[in-house]
């Protein structure tokens, strides 16, 4: 593997994932990830872009900034990608109506949106709420349709919190000379990877060792959390 002066030379933007690297999510809110409010900080008083993404789909975009306010983090709504947001653009641009089946906490941001007659289906990490009474009623919908459409607001298999793994419905991102830094070697790595961006995995949140040998996705460099991802980008980043 080259040295990381060539894998992050020219790099002007950095797009960081949200659950396990910023964060663990958990009762209370979650906690921070050590070293990590530092390390956004010190990218923020860089020369380089920073911009948050996250595949969160149980709490509305509002909220989840509001929680990382709360732990420490400089963050604003305006440099956070969410699936529910982007949802709803699309929703709008092409007139289509959902049937929701999500979770509660992220409700609100469908407020603006035509939910009469339905002619899609919405579905996102519901939680409790994926029970067979609301998923017969998402399948009834669709099977009524002569065009089923159905938007899923992510496609990650699971996620970290606080008390251990939870099963997820992952984002998709793209960014121009930036990099990519995240927890999930096939969601965050590969997925930037394949909108031809580069990719570094953190060593906390959902990686397990067994990442730094996947048979299909090679990350361009491992870290042990964002604090040292962040000491190599501004070491060798923008040159």
């Amino acid at each position: 593997m080259a040295a990381w002066g060539a894998r992050l030379a020219g790099v002007r933007g950095v797009l960081l994932d949200i659950s396990g690297v910023l964060y663990d999510g958990g009762d209370g809110g979650g906690t921070p990830i050590a070293g990590s409010v530092e390390a956004v900080a010190r990218l923020k008083q860089s020369r380089l872009k920073v911009r948050f993404c996250t595949n969160e789909s149980q709490k509305s975009r509002g909220n989840l900034v509001g929680l990382l306010r709360r732990l420490g983090f400089d963050i604003s709504e305006g440099e956070v990608t969410a699936p529910a947001p982007a949802a709803c653009l699309i929703l709008k641009e092409r007139g289509l109506r959902p049937h929701l089946l999500v979770h509660d906490g992220v409700r609100s941001e469908f407020e603006q949106v035509d939910t009469s007659s339905p002619n899609c289906v919405v579905i996102a990490d519901a939680g409790d709420g994926f029970s067979y009474q609301n998923m017969n009623k998402a399948f009834q919908v669709l099977m009524e349709l002569e065009k089923p459409v159905l938007i899923s607001l992510g496609k990650g298999r699971y996620y970290k919190e606080t008390s251990g793994l939870m099963l997820d419905v992952g984002a998709y991102m793209k960014a121009l000379e930036a990099i990519m830094i995240g927890d999930d070697i096939v969601g965050d790595v590969g997925g930037a990877q394949r909108c031809g961006m580069r990719a570094l995995q953190v060593r906390t949140g959902k990686f397990r060792p067994s990442d730094e040998r996947h048979p299909e996705v090679t990350a361009d460099g491992y870290v042990d959390n964002l604090a040292e991802a962040v000491d190599l980008l501004l070491q060798h980043a923008d040159k």
